[in-house]
């Protein structure tokens, strides 16, 4: 996994590339983390070339969107298609998560 860190008008924008899983997944945790530690923090990540999401990726998902509606945090994903979509479809995150169909909606679905 490729994870780019960027900003947006105040929105912390993660690029993800490649794949989340059990051995990636820490890594894109600790990020998450490091990027959410004040409240009302704006986050997107955009999954545009994410190829694959395991079981652990949607954990730290999860988990930082519990934070994020703990403290006031706006998070966003973006980029959720193909292969990836059918997975957060089965595993029925689809309604759990905001999911902007472009990255130009997600960050106005962030701010």
């Amino acid at each position: 996994m490729d994870l780019r860190e960027g900003s947006v008008g105040g929105i912390a924008v993660l690029d993800v590339v490649g794949r989340v899983d059990s051995t990636t997944a820490p890594v894109l945790q600790e990020k998450l983390q490091s990027v959410m530690t004040a409240p009302q923090t704006k986050v997107l990540i955009d999954f545009t070339r994410l190829e694959y999401i395991s079981s652990a990726g949607f954990r730290v998902l999860l988990l930082a969107a519990k934070r994020a509606q703990e403290t006031g945090s706006h998070f966003v994903l973006c980029g959720v298609a193909g292969k990836v979509r059918q997975l957060f479809d089965l595993g029925g995150f689809l309604d759990l998560f905001t999911i902007a169909g472009s990255r130009e909606d997600g960050i106005a679905a962030a701010q």
